[in-house]
């Protein structure tokens, strides 16, 4: 008898281990769903701000008026090339 008291605790011990990860594992569902909502509205957010920068963005330079062009550079007189500084070394005998 003391082995079907054991087998019929260790059965109810697997049962409330069961009910246990079932109900884990359904805050665990609940949780990641909320952040994958979260995520959404803060990704929907980010994008309307940034359609309405661009969009103002564009009305400004629609409204602005071109840029004058840039001028060529001019060409700098030739000037002989800059000789490198060499220091002379000499043999000295002592």
């Amino acid at each position: 008898m003391a082995a079907d008291s054991r087998t019929l605790e260790s059965a109810e011990t697997r049962l409330k281990k069961k009910a246990l990860q079932l109900v884990e594992g359904q805050k665990a569902m609940l949780e990641y769903e909320a952040g994958l909502r979260s995520m959404r509205e803060k990704t929907g957010r980010l994008r309307a701000l940034r359609l309405a920068h661009e969009e103002a963005e564009a009305k400004l330079a629609a409204e602005a008026p071109p840029p004058a062009p840039k001028k060529k550079a001019t060409k700098k007189a030739a000037k002989s090339p800059a000789k490198p500084a060499v220091k002379s070394f000499s043999k000295s005998s002592s």
